[in-house]
This record gives C-alpha cells, sequence and structure tokens, in this order.
C-alpha cells in the first residue's frame, strides 16, 4: 500500500525520476562496457555497467522499502530515449568516432554525479526513516565518489585520445 501524504507523493516523484536516470544510466553502461571491448578501459567500465545495475537495483528496493510505487512509463522514456541518443551525429557515419566514447563518458559521470546527490537526499531521509538502511546509503554514496574518480580518468583519457 502506497503512502498518500504529499510529502510522499513529492519523494515518489524524485525517486521515479531517478529510477528513470538508472534505467537510461544502466543502458548507457553496458553500451560503452561493450564498445570498449579489447581496449584499455574494457575491464573498469565492465565492473562500473555492473555496479550501475546494482545501484539501480539498490534504488528499487529504497522504493519497495518507502512503498514508493514504479512509475514504468518513466523508465521506459527513459530507456527508449537512451537508444534514441545512440543516433546523435559524431563526424562518422557507419564506425565509432573517438568523440562517442568521450561523450559518453562525460554523459556517464553526470549521471553519477546525480545519482550520489541522490543517495545523498535518501541519507538525509534516513535519519528521521527507519526503512531506510543508513550503513548501505553511505556504502552507496562512497561508491559512487570511486565511479566518479574511474569515469573522470577514462574521460580525460577519451578527450586526448579524441584531440591528439
Amino acid at each position: 500500500m502506497a503512502d498518500t501524504s504529499p510529502d510522499s507523493a513529492l519523494l515518489g516523484i524524485y525517486l521515479n525520476d531517478h529510477l528513470a536516470g538508472a534505467t537510461a544510466g544502466t543502458e548507457l553502461a553496458k553500451r560503452l562496457a561493450a564498445a570498449e571491448r579489447g581496449r584499455r578501459g574494457e575491464a573498469v567500465l565492465s565492473r562500473l555497467a555492473e555496479e550501475i545495475a546494482d545501484d539501480r537495483a539498490a534504488l528499487l528496493a529504497c522504493m519497495t522499502a518507502l512503498r514508493v510505487p514504479v512509475r514504468h512509463y518513466k523508465t521506459a522514456m527513459a530507456w527508449a530515449g537512451e537508444k534514441a541518443g545512440r543516433l546523435k551525429l559524431n563526424g562518422r557515419l557507419v564506425s565509432r568516432s573517438p568523440l562517442s566514447s568521450l561523450e559518453e563518458l562525460e554523459l556517464m559521470r553526470l549521471g553519477v554525479e546525480g545519482k550520489a546527490a541522490g543517495w545523498r537526499t535518501l541519507r538525509v531521509r534516513a535519519e528521521t526513516d527507519p526503512r531506510l538502511d543508513t550503513g548501505r546509503l553511505d556504502d552507496l554514496i562512497d561508491r559512487a565518489r570511486r565511479q566518479i574518480e574511474e569515469l573522470e580518468e577514462l574521460r580525460v583519457r577519451a578527450a586526448a585520445e579524441a584531440f591528439t
């Protein structure tokens, strides 16, 4: 049974927006990891893709604990939007451009920054809501920080490859 208080309605919108972002981010991470097969960033990106999928599952667990229903239309639109984003012009018609990797790494980093902000918001709520696990949220915040650092290293490398 969902909580119907005004505060809960806002929380539901907020968490469903984050879930939509997590859905698109999971798809982007998988695609980027696949595109990097055989390259230096393959191992890191494959692990990050798994972690990002796990983070999406952790968000769903928080939503379940808070009795926030999933708004499937938002996740479907995010999934479709990520697929449509693959059609961007990157200077090449048939092959993958170095610019593609750079832009996708930047987009992933921005997504992880947003995810970290979402975990911090839930962490504040966890101080007064025993349905949320503060220790788990602290771990998710720490993991997001590490992911940001790793994505930045990959992004800098991709920028050097694209423009030098």
